[in-house]
């Protein structure tokens, strides 16, 4: 199970296999059959690590989620609540505690990633809390998305940090990281930039002090660990991906490496199976074609399709010119390799129509036009004839905002006039319930006025951010992910190899937070059998492995700029990519919203 991530240069089915087994320690210390109840943004996640059928063998009968009413009848030994340490869903527990058949039932609650005293207070007031037989914490700091890929898949990160000032998920952030350095190694060579980035910074190396030489002596596979905060970079996510996988997530989304579409595609292809359910595809590297478009340019998707339908037609036709029998029975060996190529093949050939319908609109493309305006800096200083009629239209609020926020990005702030227009348009337009989130927006820094500083023109030029003639099919740029813009995040990681940070100076101070650079003592047995070849793949001109923390979320085009880098020819390093949660411009806007109902009054 989940072969794909011993694939990359680190195998992260190392950390899965370590989560696994703490997750299995848990249930085995309930004695007994057991119903799980789940939170559900936890299902997901967990299920990545382990899944039904492997809990079915530690005599897990049910699961159910978390929610208000009545838990089903059963005759399982333990209830097991797998929750958040939020306080909202204490309520939803009593609920269902009070609400249980007075039957002999042992009852447990596992936190998910960490125990709170808060949650445990909640619990005692509401008077349930001797109820339990055990309060137990799971330690899921950090999760193996793809072979090259983790998450922690906390969502409001961004939030929390820049708007409620909640500095919890940086904990978790360098919990996480000490996670992978007792797995992988002590990381020699940790460079961060921004705020946020530094805490982490100091949160690690006072961890590291508290753990007073005590670390597991793993030889260090990882060389390098950048730590870059999302306020560095906000225009990024903000922009439409243009990669396959990013634009499966900006339209349909992924979740846990899952996407839902709607059915009729794929009923067309298997008529017999029609249904009205969306259809749920998994996608990550296990699949050999997606893993071999998702990082494409869409405009350069359908010629590999194309490609892979005829060397598929071909591997079919060689049925024709078995003639003896030993020939019959290597094709017939060949045949569900062949066959589950043609079926992802199908699959991902209805996925393309379908972006190929949203990416052929109007809206779409006159959105993407005016997006390249503004990143050029033409006539950013005005309101956008765009923006105005997509208010007018009432288009959706977080597309409006994107926009908004795209160009106030690009002038390095709006004019105090500009601004108070566009805030009366869409509180005119949409409603004052808007005002909040129009508030947050400021607050965290995507909307604000014009300084004395015009950094964008200064970072896109020095960094070279936009590219002409941009060759889509056969890049040789990071900017084919947004067809002409190269992402400053992912520039940053780039230009730390080659040359390194010293010539960049003057644009690293120009942006947000602070830049630092630590350096972990290692000792000198653990470097040398480092250098004998311990890694995953080692080669005699074996690259630099370096992990790039994106705090605060990342795209998908972001990572795919990050693949490109690694397997550019004489490329110095290959990344690591990991991140506080996968993101795009919808939901990274969604969870700065804040939109309040007036309630009715009765004035009598």
């Amino acid at each position: 199970m989940a072969s794909h991530l011993s694939s990359g240069r680190i195998n992260l089915s190392v950390l899965r296999e370590s989560y696994r087994q703490e997750f299995l320690e848990l249930l085995d210390k309930c004695k007994g059959t057991k119903a799980l109840v789940w939170d559900g943004a936890l299902t997901g996640p967990i299920d990545l690590i382990a899944d039904y059928t492997l809990l079915k063998g530690h005599e897990v009968d049910r699961m159910w989620p978390l929610q208000y009413g009545r838990l089903p009848s059963s005759n399982v030994q333990n209830i097991i609540f797998i929750t958040r340490a939020k306080s909202s869903l204490m309520d939803i527990i009593k609920d269902n505690v009070t609400k249980l058949d007075n039957d002999r039932k042992e009852l447990h609650v596992f936190f998910v990633p960490r125990r709170s005293l808060l949650c445990e207070k909640k619990l005692k007031d509401l008077g349930i809390y001797g109820l339990f037989a055990s309060v137990e914490e799971y330690s899921l700091d950090i999760i193996p998305i793809d072979c090259d890929v983790l998450s922690m898949e906390t969502e409001l990160s961004f939030r929390n940090c820049y708007l409620e000032n909640d500095r919890t998920s940086l904990f978790l952030a360098a919990k996480a990281l000490m996670t992978v350095q007792a797995l992988y190694g002590v990381i020699p060579n940790i460079f961060s930039k921004g705020d946020c980035a530094d805490e982490v910074v100091d949160l690690m190396m006072r961890m590291r002090r508290e753990l007073g030489g005590r670390d597991m002596q793993v030889p260090p596979q990882i060389d390098n660990l950048l730590i870059l905060d999302r306020i560095v970079d906000p225009l990024t996510p903000l922009l439409t991906q243009l990669t396959y996988e990013g634009l499966i997530d900006e339209i349909f989304g992924i979740s846990n490496t899952f996407a839902k579409f709607p059915p009729e595609k794929f009923n067309a292809s298997a008529p017999g199976e029609a249904s009205s359910d969306p259809k749920k595809i998994k996608l990550n590297s296990s699949d050999e074609l997606f893993a071999e478009i998702r990082d494409r340019n869409f405009n350069a998707v359908g010629n590999v399709l194309s490609r892979k339908a005829k060397l598929i037609s071909a591997q079919y036709d060689e049925r024709h010119a078995a003639k003896t029998v030993g020939e019959m029975k290597q094709f017939v060996s060949k045949l569900p390799h062949i066959q589950a190529e043609k079926a992802s093949l199908g699959s991902h050939t209805a996925i393309a129509e379908l972006i190929k319908e949203e990416t052929d609109t109007d809206e779409f493309r006159a959105s993407l036009v005016a997006t390249q305006e503004f990143l050029s800096g033409a006539e950013t200083d005005k309101a956008s004839p765009y923006i105005e009629d997509c208010i007018a239209k009432q288009e959706h609020l977080l597309k409006v905002l994107r926009l908004i926020c795209i160009q106030c990005y690009c002038n390095c702030g709006f004019k105090p006039k500009l601004l108070d227009y566009y805030k009366r348009e869409i509180i005119q337009t949409y409603g004052y319930q808007h005002l909040v989130t129009l508030h947050n927006l400021e607050k965290v820094g995507l909307l604000r006025t014009q300084g004395t500083v015009r950094s964008y023109a200064t970072v896109r030029k020095s960094l070279k951010l936009l590219m002409e003639d941009v060759n889509e099919q056969n890049p040789n740029d990071i900017s084919y992910v947004y067809s002409g813009y190269a992402p400053l995040s992912v520039r940053l990681a780039q230009l730390l190899h080659r040359p390194g940070w010293r010539g960049i100076t003057e644009v690293l101070n120009v942006l947000p937070g602070k830049t630092r650079e630590e350096f972990q003592q290692i000792p000198e047995w653990l470097r040398k059998r480092r250098a004998s070849g311990s890694s995953v793949h080692s080669s005699g001109s074996e690259q630099k492995v370096t992990l790039v923390f994106f705090l605060g979320g990342v795209t998908f085009a972001e990572i795919s700029a990050l693949r490109f880098l690694s397997q550019m020819e004489d490329a110095p390093v290959d990344y690591l990519i990991a991140t506080t949660k996968l993101i795009n411009g919808k939901t990274w806007l969604d969870s700065l919203m804040d939109v309040f109902q007036a309630k009715p009054v009765n004035p009598f």
